[in-house]
């Protein structure tokens, strides 16, 4: 008898262990989400500091900012189906490594050329790490409720890392150069790559046949040439330059596509997506991003360059929109089990719309009221969307196509991140520059030059001083900020075609019986043998 209390005993202290270490393994995967989200939304407070010193010309610009979701968003299929083959920690700390080197470069880049090599140096450790935490996250977390719960809490890290992305870089910019607010990811770096090493599982998917590079190749160059034939596109650039990766691309992801319905261990199951949860899902994911991705950096040039606004204080007004999407993630997993995929993703979409429709009212004026409503009310909405629609993507995959199906959700919202950056901003300039064409006593050449950006048309506002310089001054403001409403109608139009697209998904959340799932060592196990290795 005693024998049997025992051993019971000693599986309950097991189990104990092995659930208490997925919420430490859920901390680490925090951390490294925090990385990446730092540098994504870090930059967009220094835009204006960056091409003051660099003076980069308007198409540079773009690529500075667009480069880093660019590349990640190639490289995400084949990092992430390479983590399901050799190891999905070991892709991880591969990509904490090179962020920190790619974080150092950018911080002491000295032309705008270097800067645009190091984001995308930055955007492949970003295409190693973001797949493989989703994938490591989808393999500890079997049971779909603690899951959903799981991903709530790393979302809400993401809203986090917005948060102190724009804050911190202003803060660093009053006091520093526009470098420093790189450097902030080399201290995380330094932390992430020990503690990861010691304590991260890790797990792969299946080994059957062998990993198809050709196939890995194909994606990676077929979602580069597309998203560069659409960036160019909405630059405004039709020649051939456009044209031909447009076409290569699209090219290249069809005979992808072919080749993984007829090879026998596919990179990437397609089956996937005859499952309307997964496709809807991705397709919703999309759609977010390329209708509110361009909306922040848009927001971040009207706070600073229209209202007058320092780096600092532009932090601290986006602060209420990352603040309600934590609130979002953290509440998630409940909402989630009360009202369904369909209504929380539709929800979330026409919360979002309506955000977006009330900062239509912005002008050329500070009006912090409306302000502050408009962005909770954006933060929360576009954080209940994605939450919903990542939980039931992830759902759907099967557990040994998990690096895969993240790096299918993480293309999604790289892809939909640069396309949206390159079509709002086409919207943009098409609805700012016309207006700047007819301004009294400024010549031709200065009006183009005053239409490639609002920054630009106050360096040659400058330039020609006096009235002449005043009335441009004057109209580039007035034309940036009906260029922003109709930017604004645009991406509302977009959410609403989302929630049109969410009615797709299923009405309620199917739980299956919770299972042990993958059984983990206790955190002392995973220490020692990390250290005796």
């Amino acid at each position: 008898m005693s024998g049997t209390t025992t051993a019971a005993a000693g599986l309950r202290r097991r189990a104990a262990g092995a659930g208490a270490n997925r919420w430490v393994v859920l901390v680490v995967l925090c951390v490294s989400l925090l990385l990446v989200a730092v540098d994504a939304t870090v930059l967009h407070v220094a835009v204006p500091a960056v091409t003051e010193d660099l003076r980069p010309g308007a198409i540079e610009l773009l690529w500075i900012v667009d480069t880093y979701p660019l590349v990640c968003a190639s490289l995400l299929i084949l990092f992430g189906t390479l983590g399901d083959k050799v190891g999905r920690r070991r892709i991880l700390l591969l990509g904490y490594a090179l962020f920190g080197v790619a974080s150092a470069l950018a911080a002491f880049a000295g032309s705008a050329q270097t800067l645009i090599l190091a984001r995308a140096l930055l955007g492949v450790g970003g295409a190693m790490i973001m797949p493989a935490t989703l994938s490591i996250l989808r393999q500890v977390f079997p049971d779909r409720r603690e899951r959903a719960l799981a991903i709530g809490i790393w979302s809400a890290v993401a809203a986090v890392g917005a948060a102190i992305g724009p804050l911190l870089g202003g803060f660093l910019l009053e006091h520093f150069w526009w470098g420093s607010v790189f450097l902030v990811n080399i201290p995380l770096m330094l932390v992430s790559l020990p503690v990861g090493r010691l304590l991260l599982p890790e797990s792969r998917g299946t080994a059957d046949g062998p990993w198809d590079v050709v196939g890995a190749l194909m994606a990676a160059v077929g979602l580069f040439g597309v998203v560069l034939g659409v960036k160019r596109l909405g630059g405004g650039e039709l020649g051939l330059l456009t044209v031909v990766p447009l076409l290569v691309g699209a090219v290249l992801i069809a005979l992808f596509v072919r080749r993984q319905r007829r090879r026998l261990h596919p990179l990437v199951d397609l089956r996937m997506f005859r499952r309307p949860a997964f496709s809807t899902s991705v397709g919703c994911i999309v759609l977010a991003m390329l209708a509110l991705v361009g909306l922040e950096l848009i927001a971040a040039q009207y706070l600073q360059l229209v209202l007058g606004l320092s780096p600092l204080e532009t932090g601290l007004r986006l602060l209420p929109l990352t603040f309600a999407a934590m609130a979002a993630g953290l509440a998630g997993a409940r909402l989630l089990r009360q009202v369904g995929p369909r209504r929380m993703v539709c929800g979330g979409f026409v919360l979002t719309a309506l955000a977006v429709l009330t900062l239509t009212a912005m002008g050329g004026s500070d009006n912090a009221g409306l302000l502050l409503v408009g962005f909770l009310l954006l933060g929360f909405g576009l954080e209940t969307t994605l939450f919903a629609a990542y939980e039931s993507m992830l759902s759907e995959a099967p557990p040994e196509q998990a690096g895969g199906a993240a790096a299918i959700g993480e293309t999604s919202y790289q892809l939909g991140a640069g396309i949206g950056i390159a079509l709002l901003g086409s919207v943009m300039n098409a609805a700012y520059a016309p207006g700047l064409k007819s301004v009294p006593g400024v010549p031709a050449s200065a009006s183009d030059a005053a239409g490639h950006s609002l920054g630009e048309a106050y360096e040659v506002a400058g330039r020609l001083g006096g009235p002449t310089g005043e009335a441009l001054r004057r109209a580039a403001r007035d034309c940036f900020v009906h260029g922003l409403h109709v930017t604004l109608l645009v991406s509302a139009g977009l959410l609403l075609l989302g929630a049109v697209m969410a009615l797709r998904l299923p009405r309620v959340m199917h739980c299956e019986a919770p299972s042990a799932g993958v059984e983990l060592p206790s955190p002392r196990e995973v220490v020692e043998s990390r250290v005796s290795a």
